[in-house]
């Protein structure tokens, strides 16, 4: 005979997401900016990989990477929208529970790969402002593509088996998520049993991937200014540091907003919800949508191709 407490553990067939936690009634027009969003995420990454495609001059390490990280936020986006707009423009609030699990493999997969691209960006300009005789010689297309199929592959390798031990988990019927996506952080909060394992292996990850990553490019940074450094004239080193512009916003546009997240996951209990959903949305939202921006204005090279681009898709008259 099954003990009282056994019967109220179970495997929850649907999640329940929210919107913006006290704005119900405004979700419809909260959508519009959301939809820009959208909008400019896939537009703008995905003019930025066409470019990069179409465009021989840029097969080119630093823009082979940029194409990498263009793909990892339309990744990120694309596993987002689905829930997002569907609360928003549909108030669908339910997914299932291996929908949402898909989901969360999808969202960190892509996050790990994100930072590994831009770990990966930061020894490219290490490198280029180093050894720039041998830039090409020492990152060479078949390196580049090997160091792509990598990241894909670890961040795969990684997150497997995060799903896998959330449904060893009873919820004991908790099943209200805190965003409109689900996050591992958040789901593991729900489980009533142990989660010392669920919580050992997240830290690893973490740490294996976003801590470490970011410790890397602060190094890739220092080795990068004591180069600058010993370069003899002024603009030698003003044109060194410019080359890393757009890769510095793009590194604060991602470990800002997900340091403040984290932070907020695992401090924040008393912090508004308000709060927790805004810093989530920040994390995912506002890199993918500053970096085409800023690599579209700030180089040069990829502005041009943009140029050109829609100079032959003018109608002539």
């Amino acid at each position: 005979m099954k003990n009282s407490n056994s019967s109220l553990e179970f495997l929850p067939t649907m999640f329940i997401l929210v919107g913006i936690p006290g704005l119900e009634a405004e979700h419809h027009w909260i959508s519009v900016p959301f939809c820009l969003m959208y909008m400019i995420i896939f537009l703008g990454n995905g003019t930025i990989l066409y470019v990069i495609r179409t465009e021989a001059t840029l097969h080119q390490p630093m823009y082979l990477f940029l194409a990498m990280l263009a793909l990892a936020e339309v990744g990120v986006s694309a596993s987002t929208l689905p829930t997002v707009l569907g609360i928003f423009l549909f108030d669908a609030t339910e997914i299932s529970f291996g929908t949402c699990l898909f989901q969360m493999f999808c969202i960190h997969s892509f996050s790990i790969m994100e930072s590994a691209v831009l770990l990966a960006m930061s020894v490219d300009r290490f490198v280029a402002i180093y050894s720039p005789l041998h830039y090409t010689a020492i990152l060479t297309l078949p390196r580049i593509f090997s160091a792509g199929a990598l990241i894909g592959l670890k961040s795969i390798v990684l997150m497997t088996p995060l799903p896998i031990l959330l449904q060893r988990l009873p919820f004991c019927g908790h099943n209200v998520l805190s965003h409109s996506y689900c996050l591992h952080p958040n789901l593991i909060h729900l489980p009533c049993g142990n989660i010392s394992i669920n919580n050992i292996y997240g830290l690893f990850i973490v740490i294996s991937t976003f801590g470490l990553d970011s410790l890397l490019i602060v190094v890739s940074y220092g080795l990068i200014l004591h180069t600058v450094l010993g370069i003899a004239t002024g603009e030698g080193r003003k044109k060194a540091l410019s080359t890393c512009g757009s890769h510095v916003c793009a590194v604060l546009a991602y470990y800002v907003p997900m340091i403040g997240l984290s932070m907020v996951h695992r401090f924040g209990n008393h912090v508004s919800p308000l709060v927790q959903v805004m810093m989530a949305n920040a994390y995912l939202f506002f890199p993918p949508v500053v970096n085409p921006i800023v690599y579209s204005i700030k180089t040069k090279e990829i502005c041009h191709g943009i140029v050109q681009m829609l100079s032959k898709k003018r109608p002539r008259v």
